[in-house]
C-alpha cells in the first residue's frame, strides 16, 4: 500500500541526491509494454528501463526464475562455483557472436566497458583507445574517457590519459588514427545516447580489418543493443563483423542489473587483474538465463525487426513537418526534429506514451520487444499529436 503522503508525485524529494532530473510522475507497476503511475494513470512504456526491459514488464518467466533462485541463494562469490551461473554462461556461450569463448560478468553496461578497456590493455600491452565522436560507454571513468560529449565529461578532468575520438563513419580517420599503435577501438554499432546512429558496413569492416593488421583489440559496445533490440540478437549480427572483446548489459537479464563482457582467443587476463563482488550473482544469472530461454522460445527477435520496420515506415509516410530525418534498427528509433525534444516528451507524456531524448533534438523509441500492433497504433496517434 501507497503511503498517504506519497500518494502524488514530488516535486523535492528530499532523501535523493537526484542527478536525474524527476519526471512528474511516480512509476508503480508495470505489466508487459505498458505501466502504471500511483494515480493509476497508464503510459506505453517506450523508455523500457533505457533499452533494458526488452521482454516487457513483470514477465512471467522472468518472475519465476527470480523468485525460484531468491529461494536457493541470492550471492555466491567468484572464487565458488555455482551450478545457476555455469548453466548461464553456458546458454550465452552458444549464442554468442563467433569467436567469443569466455566471459566476465559484472554488474552494469560501464562496468562491462571498464572490464574491456582494462583486458584490451592488459593483452597488447599497449594503452592508447581508439573511440568515435558521439560515442557513449558510461559514467566511470575509463568508459567516460571513452565518451565523446563534453557534457557528460565536464567536470571531471583529467580523465584517464591516451584516448582519442575519431569522427563516427569516417573510414579514412579510422585508418589514420590506426597508423600509430594502439591498444584497441572502441564502437557501438549503433549509437543510442548519440542520436540513433547506424554505423556503415564499410566503417565496421575496416576497424575489424585494420585491428588484425595492427594488432589493436576490436571492442563492440552493444549494451543498449543487445538481446534481440535491433532485430538480430546482436546488432553485430546484421553486420557480419566481428569483435575481440563484446559488452553487454541492460536487457541482459531484462532489468536486474547485470553486465557482461565477452572475450576471444586474444585477450589474456592473470588471476586477480579484475573482479567483482556482486558481478555474476546466481540472482542476476537466473533471471539471465530465463531471457534467453524466452527469446529462443519466441519469436520475439523477428517481432522486433518486423514491428521496428513498420514503426519506421509508419512514421516516414506520416511526413510530419517536425521530422527531419528517421533512423535506427529494429525497436531502437531516433527521430531527429526540427526543434528541441524536451517539451515533445512531456506532450507525449500527457498522452500517455513515455519516451527518451538523445541529444537535445532527437526522439528516441525503445519499447519492449513485446509491443503489438495495436499498441503501435497508440503511439503512432500519440506521436501524430505532438509531431504535426
Amino acid at each position: 500500500m501507497t503511503p498517504a503522503h506519497l500518494e502524488l508525485p514530488t516535486h523535492n524529494n528530499p532523501y535523493e541526491l537526484d542527478v536525474y532530473g524527476k519526471r512528474d510522475l511516480a512509476l508503480e507497476h508495470g505489466e508487459g509494454v505498458w505501466v502504471w503511475d500511483n494515480l493509476g494513470r497508464r503510459y506505453l512504456d517506450c523508455v523500457a528501463g533505457i533499452g533494458s526491459v526488452n521482454l516487457g514488464h513483470r514477465h512471467p518467466q522472468i518472475v519465476n526464475a527470480i523468485q525460484r533462485q531468491a529461494e536457493k541463494l541470492i550471492s555466491c562469490p567468484g572464487s565458488f562455483f555455482n551450478s545457476t551461473k555455469l548453466a548461464y554462461l553456458e546458454a550465452l556461450q552458444r549464442v554468442a557472436p563467433p569467436g567469443l569463448s569466455h566471459a566476465f560478468l559484472s554488474n552494469s553496461g560501464t562496468e562491462s566497458v571498464e572490464a574491456a578497456l582494462k583486458f584490451s590493455r592488459l593483452s597488447t600491452g599497449r594503452t592508447r583507445i581508439i573511440a568515435a565522436a558521439r560515442g557513449f560507454h558510461g559514467r566511470t571513468m575509463g568508459s567516460l574517457s571513452a565518451t565523446h560529449h563534453p557534457k557528460y565529461r565536464s567536470g571531471f578532468s583529467p580523465l584517464v590519459p591516451d584516448f582519442e575520438h575519431i569522427p563516427f563513419n569516417d573510414v579514412l580517420a579510422l585508418k589514420s588514427a590506426l597508423k600509430e599503435e594502439a591498444a584497441a577501438v572502441i564502437l557501438e554499432v549503433v549509437q543510442g545516447e548519440g542520436g540513433v546512429f547506424v554505423a556503415e558496413p564499410s566503417f565496421l569492416e575496416t576497424a575489424r580489418s585494420e585491428c588484425d593488421r595492427t594488432g589493436a583489440l576490436l571492442i563492440f559496445d552493444e549494451v543498449q543493443t543487445g538481446f534481440g533490440r535491433t532485430g538480430k540478437l546482436f546488432a553485430c549480427d546484421h553486420f557480419k563483423v566481428y569483435p575481440d572483446i563484446l559488452c553487454l548489459a541492460k536487457s541482459i537479464a531484462n532489468g536486474v542489473p547485470m553486465g557482461a563482457t565477452l572475450t576471444g582467443a586474444k585477450v589474456r587476463v592473470d588471476l586477480g587483474k579484475h573482479g567483482s563482488t556482486f558481478g555474476g550473482n546466481p540472482l542476476a544469472c537466473a533471471a539471465a538465463f530465463a531471457v534467453l530461454q524466452t527469446l529462443s522460445q519466441n519469436a520475439l527477435i523477428l517481432r522486433a525487426e518486423e514491428m521496428g520496420h513498420m514503426l519506421r515506415e509508419a512514421i516516414t509516410r506520416a511526413n510530419w513537418s517536425l521530422v527531419r530525418e528517421v533512423r535506427g534498427l529494429g525497436l531502437m528509433i531516433g527521430l531527429e526534429l526540427k526543434t528541441r525534444v524536451q517539451p515533445l516528451l512531456r506532450s507525449l507524456q500527457s498522452q500517455g506514451v513515455l519516451a527518451l531524448s538523445a541529444g537535445t533534438t532527437v526522439l528516441r523509441l525503445l519499447p519492449p520487444l513485446v509491443l503489438e500492433e495495436e499498441d503501435l497504433d497508440f503511439l503512432m496517434e500519440a506521436l501524430a499529436s505532438v509531431l504535426r
